[in-house]
């Protein structure tokens, strides 16, 4: 069924090849507006592996702020319900710095590198890096987006190395396999307004994405597919659904599919 969808989702935007470049589950190359600070609930819904466990819920603050048209950074806490209580589980540093910018009429090709710095304190139980909650680690990546007209196409690729989590939580039996190579794919269209009239109207965007992870010792993989959909709000709020499930799934993880919604608000001119 999940590959039957995605094959829809794929035709369609195939079809319909004209989109915002804000994705849901990744970061553009782009930055946001010089002196911005935008502010996010990000809540994940996570369905467990195993029919066993207990579907999580985690909940992930950030604020984002835009230090010059170069640089963006950001700050993220997370939030968990595990064993039975809701506990703080981490947080984790990002920052982007974009290098190259071709602007042209409706278009643009920008280019740009990126790292984060994570620390969690929960038990490591899982051989996929996820920096948002569940590994301590170092990420580097780079990131390309093309904006054609009411089409958006993004790609990355980073390297990711975890460490020891806090409370005494160590690598133990992977501690051989704490490297691993990111990847993903973006493709985004702007639905709605089909005609643009003032900063009122409200956009609609759909979008789905590839987001892959292989570590480098195993040479296991996963491979999800993400789509959502985005509403944009006198061009400050913002509102994202979406939904990840695996594609290829041998990389072992406790949490492979699940719920996104993230709500968004920006200020203008902040500092």
């Amino acid at each position: 069924m999940n590959r039957f969808f995605t094959m829809l989702l794929c035709t369609a935007f195939a079809n319909n090849i004209q989109a915002q470049e804000l994705f849901t589950y990744t970061e553009p190359a782009s930055n946001m507006p010089v002196k911005a600070i935008g502010i996010r609930a990000n809540n994940f819904v996570m369905q467990p592996r195993v029919a066993s466990q207990k579907t999580a819920y985690n909940v992930a603050p950030e604020i984002m702020v835009g230090l010059s048209k170069k640089i963006m950074v950001h700050g993220e806490a997370f939030f968990g319900n595990k064993m039975n209580q809701f506990n703080f589980d981490g947080a984790s540093f990002y920052a982007k710095y974009r290098f190259l910018s071709n602007d042209d009429v409706h278009r643009h090709f920008r280019m740009a590198f990126y790292g984060k710095v994570a620390t969690s304190n929960i038990i490591i139980n899982q051989n996929a890096i996820d920096l948002t909650g569940r590994n301590s680690g170092a990420e580097l990546g780079l990131v390309a987006t093309q904006l054609i007209n009411k089409i958006a196409i993004s790609a990355g690729g980073s390297f990711v190395n975890a460490f020891d989590n806090g409370n005494n939580n160590k690598l133990g039996a992977i501690k051989n396999a704490n490297k691993a190579i990111n990847y993903n794919l973006s493709l985004g269209k702007l639905f709605l307004p089909k005609t643009y009239e003032n900063y009122n109207q409200v956009n609609v965007n759909g979008m789905v994405e590839w987001l892959g992870q292989t570590n480098t010792f195993s040479g296991k993989t996963f491979i999800d597919v993400a789509p959502s959909i985005q509403f944009i709000f006198y061009s400050k709020a913002r509102l994202d659904v979406g939904y990840r499930f695996p594609l290829i799934d041998h990389l072992k993880r406790n949490y492979n599919k699940g719920f996104l919604v993230r709500f968004e608000y920006n200020f203008f001119n902040a500092f």
